[in-house]
């Protein structure tokens, strides 16, 4: 099995604990872990549990659905609306489900001042070692505006949020869209306005995508609690055509709120989409994503510092890109912001020109520094695309950017590779026709034995530019690209389907 033991994923347990292999059939083993380990029984005692006995009976406030994984887990369901506090802990013979629209309090509103009459809040704490999982598509989590989630792993033991096919051990390295995903809805300023209303303003609510839930406000510093060590599998689900949920989706969320150690594996549509809102990230891991790796709209002003996007070699549909970045409605002088440092691209070999790794459209004003982008050298598809005249005006920087694609920029009817070239050109240590020499070739299949988004011997020759001077959520770097060299790790551990990764 190539996946680390997470050794402390019970508590109390008696046994070493480790999760099934990214794609084996096998979801727990005696001698490799098993959730059905450990002490507590049905009741939290301390009465050691023989391996795969499931809990007799789950915590109070969850709904006791059955046994899965082979009887050896007992499945206790979280309430449709949680109110007040709720903790989910690792316990014995236990795995956490979520059922249909399953939400983190109810709609405060926009004004934290005047919460919405009748409505409640809810905060959710999620400890190390917690797995949770759904049956279908249209299960998703919720956390709404005024409601919190806190959900902490650790680098040897991730909370994992994954599908019921993955729990009973059928889920392979091409499963997907096989539940919904996370929603967070905050109160942060976002593009969506009333006419006549101009953004930030506590008057500009969008609804979330895939949902009626609503988002937005004019509280840049809204906290919605925070994700660390944290893994969504085998999510996205189409509810109707544009209509989508992803693995992570922040709408409105706010420069409280922390996102650091994430990943989305094998999302039917986007690995995270930001609708507005002023959320930073850091330490990303998107592969496997159908649609687009990083996808923002209604005008997000954060920052995001390294961010692994790897694509699948095939995807289902055309616009696969690794970042698409908009703003709407189209023409709004309230422009997507956002600043990207250190990320790494590694593109597949598209068929059709409309997937560019970068995709800037409607009025986005973005800034790209430190980063490497590269394909293979017969994809159809460019390293970036300027889609819009607002874009043009916005004037883009790049700086410290490297690009290793069979054509550098996109040259279509709204803005043609020249213009996109020109702006290009204007930064400071850019590479716009590169030769990537990274330690596996552009494009491979990330697996056990290659990382190909570890830099080679032309992406260090790259100077990096002064990265909090950019922008102050940004730390201080001396290389281009998500990781320093093969001793940087930080991917390693709580992830799956890498090096060394945790397992799916």
């Amino acid at each position: 099995m190539t996946g680390i033991r997470l050794t402390t994923l019970l508590a109390v347990s008696a046994s070493a604990l480790a999760l099934a292999a990214c794609g084996s059939a096998e979801v727990a083993s005696p001698g490799e872990g098993d959730f059905g380990s450990g002490t507590g029984g049905g009741g939290g005692g301390t009465t050691p549990l023989p391996p795969g006995t499931p809990a007799a009976d789950c915590p109070t406030g969850l709904a006791n659905v059955g046994v899965v994984a082979g009887g050896t887990l007992r499945a206790c369901q979280l309430p449709a609306t949680i109110t007040g506090a709720l903790t989910l802990s690792v316990r014995a013979g236990t795995i956490y489900a979520i059922s249909g629209r399953t939400e983190v309090g109810t709609d405060r509103g926009a004004d934290p001042a005047a919460p919405v009459a009748g409505s409640v809040q809810g905060v959710l704490t999620i400890e190390p070692g917690v797995r949770v999982f759904a049956s279908g598509g249209t299960d998703y989590l919720l956390v709404n505006r005024g409601s919190q989630i806190f959900a902490e792993g650790t680098a040897t033991n991730p909370i994992i949020f994954t599908s019921r096919q993955n729990v009973e051990g059928t889920t392979t390295a091409t499963s997907q869209g096989q539940w919904g995903g996370i929603v967070i809805a905050g109160r942060a300023p976002t593009a969506v306005c009333p006419v006549g209303v101009v953004a930030p303003n506590a008057a500009c609510v969008g609804q979330v995508e895939g949902t009626s839930a609503n988002y937005g406000g004019n509280s840049p510093a809204d906290n919605s609690g925070r994700l660390r060590y944290v893994q969504v599998n085998y999510s996205g689900f189409e509810l109707s055509p544009n209509n989508e949920l992803q693995a992570l989706t922040l709408a409105g969320v706010g420069s409280g709120t922390t996102i650091d150690h994430f990943q989305s594996y094998n999302s039917s549509d986007d690995g995270i989409e930001i609708f507005g809102g002023n959320v930073n990230l850091s330490h990303l891991v998107i592969n496997g994503a159908d649609d687009d790796g990083l996808d923002t709209d209604t005008g997000w002003r954060g920052g995001a510092q390294f961010v692994i996007i790897t694509q699948k070699p095939t995807a289902v549909t055309n616009g696969s890109r690794g970042v698409e970045w908009s703003a709407a409605p189209s023409g709004t002088a309230y422009f997507s912001q956002p600043k990207v440092s250190n990320v790494t691209i590694v593109g597949r070999n598209a068929a059709v020109a409309a997937d560019a790794l970068i995709t800037q459209n409607t009025g986005t004003d973005a800034t790209i520094i430190n980063s490497v982008f590269t394909n293979p050298s017969t994809s159809a598809a460019a390293c970036l695309d300027i889609d819009d005249a607002n874009t043009v005006t916005n004037t883009p920087i790049f700086n410290s950017v490297f690009f290793a694609c069979n054509r550098p920029f996109e040259n279509d009817s709204n803005i043609d590779g020249t213009a996109t070239g020109a702006i290009f050109a204007l930064g400071t240590n850019n590479t716009s026709a590169g030769t990537s020499s990274m330690t596996a070739p552009a494009g491979a299949t990330i697996t056990n034995s290659n990382l190909a988004f570890i830099n080679g011997a032309n992406e260090t020759a790259v100077v990096p530019t002064n990265a909090p001077a950019a922008y102050s959520f940004f730390v201080a770097v001396t290389y281009i690209g998500a990781v320093r060299n093969s001793a940087d790790t930080w991917y390693q551990g709580w992830t799956c389907g890498l090096q060394a990764g945790s397992n799916c």
